[in-house]
């Protein structure tokens, strides 16, 4: 998407709240498929884990202004800026625009074709003066192992050393570069049409340090752009939203792992679910549920590559024989697809805009939540029906879940939120287990494959009349978030979006209508209510950006079309400058949570593909 983004006068930063953190949503991505850097509209980079999107922060002032580390680059002048994507890529334009000229810097991370380059990770800042004459700062700050390890710095000729005892990274700079110590720095001035080329490595065996002459940073450049448009060629996507359904997808990809095929729920740590509280969450992972969604995003966009590859993540890293606390199934994995995801505070870390506690890891890992039963054979549903014809070990393999969740389906769980106050019968986990054994009925009748139909049509239908008898209220006319109790819940949007009911059945419209009166501000939907439904942890949070796609969803499906596309339309000026989303929206309109988050554009995707379909 070419938006734009209006810094105000100054050095950038004058925001409301604590001046030393941009917001959120004031900024944009960059990867190699292997791991991102954040960059903000001010020009600095201020969160990069090297050598993947798991691995500790060498960046993160994101965390702790102070402390985390960054890479500022930016004009050296008062000056304001617009950032935007180059068209169909994900090489990212800042523009700096000041008294005597027009700069900007090109952003962006070769992608390599797994040769040793790919363990470069290079990270190349192509600064350029467009219009008349500008001075550049630039400052080098590395705070290895989110800040917990000391480095040393060397120079040797035009290449910068900063080593620590895990990971060693080099600066190649086509100017000047000074070093304190422990930082580097560089001022320097550009005239029109100039370049200056900054690079940033990591050095690892077979990877040797070398520098990024201006013509090699050129190539660098056109091949990333390359390679960025031919992947989204293959989309099939013609409907009405192409730029913000491509953005969305181009977004997808940057969060694909390349060397397994894991799918992360988002780039980011511990960006807080409201300033000053405590919902800070480890996104770096594959949550199945996130991951197979994802699949079913872009599979409908026409991208089965990346469905094949996630699947081959399962076939290597899942092992169905060992069932733990939450089943057959953990609810995510590491993305080299390690069980073990510790939770852990840093508590040398400030948090953004002081939101304490950061946290890596996540103590999730070990919740049963059953509705990842039904999104994962879903995907596989979609993936053996517009990809490939899924292999016999892979039947086998979903008839083990199938069968795994006739048993177990009536048990109290976690539910897709997570909450840390204790299991309950939620409606949604009940809905999602309706859809896996559905669906593993689906394949065998379509492809004729052998099963025990008759024992999963028994638990199919019991968790139908399980739902309608005690998932729905009569007293508020819906159904809510869990059995016999009078709560509402957004997940419960999936009913129809999953066939579970008609989006016209009589029941579902009052939920929708109940829905609507409730959760739902401007089109922005909260995900339930704490305070009537405790959910063990402090404070209020914001409304949750997939839900709101969600209910978009909903009311095309109800035949409310212009309700349905005004809703879109609104989510869409809540997308920051390039059209990216974080996990929800504060009462502000900011963006709060983990960014960009993979299920927000997921979502998008599907609203967009369904209001198409309704509007003919």
């Amino acid at each position: 998407m070419q938006a734009d983004s209006t810094m105000p006068e100054n050095d950038g930063h004058g925001h409301p709240g604590d001046p030393r953190y941009l917001p959120i949503g004031e900024h944009g991505l960059i990867g190699d498929l292997r791991t991102v850097a954040l960059v903000g509209t001010n020009g600095t980079i201020d969160w990069y884990c090297c050598p993947r999107f798991d691995a500790p922060s060498v960046f993160g002032s994101l965390l702790d202004a102070d402390r985390g580390g960054c890479f500022e680059l930016a004009a050296d002048v008062p000056y304001t800026t617009k950032q935007f994507y180059f068209p169909d890529t994900n090489v990212l334009i800042t523009r700096f625009f000041a008294d005597d000229g027009v700069g900007e810097i090109q952003d962006f991370m070769p992608v390599a074709d797994g040769d040793s380059e790919s363990d470069r990770h290079r990270l190349i800042r192509r600064v350029t003066c467009v219009r008349g004459t500008l001075p550049f700062r630039a400052l080098v700050a590395p705070r290895f192992d989110y800040a917990r390890r000391p480095h040393t710095i060397t120079q040797d000729g035009e290449l910068t050393f900063f080593e620590s005892p895990q990971l060693t990274l080099v600066l190649t700079s086509s100017v000047p570069v000074e070093h304190d110590g422990r930082d580097a720095s560089s001022r320097f001035v550009l005239r029109e049409g100039e370049f200056a080329v900054f690079a940033l490595d990591q050095l690892s065996p077979g990877v040797e340090a070398r520098g990024c002459p201006l013509e090699e940073a050129e190539e660098l450049f056109t091949g990333t752009v390359g390679f960025w448009r031919r992947w989204l060629s293959a989309s099939r996507y013609r409907g009405r939203w192409r730029e913000v359904v491509h953005r969305s997808a181009l977004t997808l990809k940057l969060l694909t792992y390349a060397p397994t095929g894991g799918i992360i729920a988002a780039p980011t740590t511990s960006l807080p679910e409201r300033i000053g509280g405590r919902r800070n969450w480890d996104y770096r992972y594959v949550w199945v549920r996130d991951a197979a969604f994802c699949v079913y995003a872009l599979l409908r966009l026409g991208f089965t590559e990346e469905a094949e590859a996630f699947m081959g993540f399962l076939d290597e890293h899942v092992r169905l024989e060992r069932p733990g606390p939450g089943g057959p199934l953990q609810i995510m994995y590491g993305i080299d697809g390690r069980n073990d995801l510790p939770e852990e505070e840093l508590p040398h870390l400030e948090g953004y805009r002081g939101s304490r506690p950061v946290r890596i890891g996540n103590a999730a890992v070990d919740q049963l939540q059953l509705d990842i039963y039904g999104a994962l054979i879903d995907s596989i549903y979609l993936y053996n029906k517009w990809g490939t014809p899924i292999s016999s070990r892979r039947w086998d393999e979903l008839c083990t879940l199938a069968d795994w969740v006739c048993d177990n389906w009536d048990q109290p769980d976690e539910g897709v939120w997570e909450t840390r106050g204790g299991r309950r019968n939620f409606t949604y986990s009940r809905l999602m287990c309706w859809v896996a054994i559905e669906r593993a009925m689906r394949v065998a009748l379509q492809r004729g494959l052998p099963a025990d139909i008759p024992r999963w049509r028994e638990s199919r239908d019991a968790i139908y009349r399980d739902i309608m008898r005690h998932g729905w209220s009569e007293r508020l006319q819906a159904f809510v978030q869990h059995f016999d109790d009078e709560v509402l819940d957004a997940a419960v949007l999936m009913m129809p979006l999953a066939k579970f009911v008609s989006p016209t059945d009589p029941k579902w419209l009052s939920t929708l209508d109940a829905l609507g009166d409730t959760l739902v501000s401007d089109s922005l939907v909260y995900r339930y209510d704490p305070e009537l439904s405790p959910d063990g942890l402090e404070g209020q949070e914001g409304t949750f950006s997939i839900c709101s796609f969600w209910y978009v969803e909903a009311l095309a499906r109800a035949g409310h079309i212009d309700e349905a596309r005004l809703a879109f339309e609104k989510m869409l000026t809540y997308a920051n400058h390039l059209g990216l989303y974080a996990e929800q929206i504060a009462h502000t309109g900011e963006q709060l949570g983990n960014f960009p988050q993979a299920f927000t554009h997921l979502a998008l995707i599907s609203a967009a593909f369904n209001l198409d379909h309704a509007l003919g």
